[in-house]
């Protein structure tokens, strides 16, 4: 159930950003994510998406909202416009879902390909954000390995409450690392990209939501994609053509998923664990 003043709250917010005379007709939850409640605004100057959290951090939706933004500026895939937002929610566009055609797949390739073409100097970013609720830290760094590993895996690790033979496995992968990663440039990634953080337009029209941007190796976001499952072989083939992955990117997928793999053991627990220790198993035996 909604509260009245969630509702009266977006209303205001609309107000200010949309139209003055912005009605909100009907407000209803919808499917969403596990952290944050989702939400679809009927008013009689269109329809809305909200997510709120009355528990979110400070600059949760801040930080989402200035990483769609950055993502729309790029022109490479479709990123739902941002309307607004405060503390306690976000305010976009609403994309009506469909079904995917025979050309959405390779269209969603060539467009995230196209997206990781958008490089900058440094992997990182300047700003902080999130994945889901954990906190994401972007300290910029011209080193991919030393990024990967101060940023991403050691700041996952001092999060959990994590055996000393673990992170003693962790000290060996590392010094392994800068032998197995070939060097590349940064790629601007979604960050957080499986099955539930894309959406399809129109039938044959990508769309990226809840994004955790940053610029880093892009095959974070291919390894993200086989993580879970769910997209289909004509995606890879299509970002291939477009922008081929360096030699050797499959034998890479499981290292660069030990990154999501703690998010989600510091967030879910469960069998996540033994994922990362096959993981380190495979690598240091």
């Amino acid at each position: 159930m909604i509260s009245a003043q969630i509702t009266k709250s977006l209303e205001l917010c609309l107000k200010e950003k949309v139209h003055p005379k912005i009605i909100v007709e009907k407000c209803f939850s919808i499917s969403g994510g596990c952290i944050n409640n989702a939400i679809k605004l009927e008013t009689n100057k269109g329809v809305f998406f909200s997510k709120y959290n009355t528990n979110a951090k400070l600059n949760m939706f801040q930080t989402e909202y200035d990483g769609l933004k950055i993502l729309k500026s790029k022109n490479a895939i479709y990123i739902p416009e941002t309307i607004a937002f405060e503390n306690t929610f976000l305010i976009l566009e609403f994309i009506q879902p469909s079904s995917p055609n025979g050309f959405f797949w390779e269209n969603f390739g060539r467009n995230l390909a196209k997206m990781h073409q958008q490089t900058d100097k440094k992997f990182g970013l300047n700003f902080d954000n999130y994945i889901g609720s954990l906190p994401q830290n972007n300290e910029q760094n011209k080193n991919w390995v030393d990024f990967f590993v101060q940023n991403r895996l050691l700041a996952q690790l001092d999060i959990g409450d994590y055996s000393s033979s673990l992170k003693c496995d962790f000290e060996k992968l590392f010094k392994k690392l800068p032998n197995i990663f070939p060097a590349t440039l940064p790629s601007l990634l979604h960050g957080d990209l499986w099955s539930g953080n894309f959406l399809v337009k129109d039938k044959n029209t990508p769309v990226l939501i809840d994004p955790a941007i940053y610029f880093g190796n892009r095959e974070m976001d291919i390894a993200m994609c086989k993580l879970f499952s769910g997209f289909h072989t004509d995606f890879y083939t299509s970002y291939n053509e477009e922008f081929p992955l360096e030699n050797g990117w499959e034998e890479r997928i499981n290292l660069c998923n030990l990154y999501p793999l703690l998010v989600h053991v510091n967030l879910f627990g469960g069998g996540y664990l033994n994922q990362v220790k096959n993981i380190l198993s495979y690598y240091v035996g």
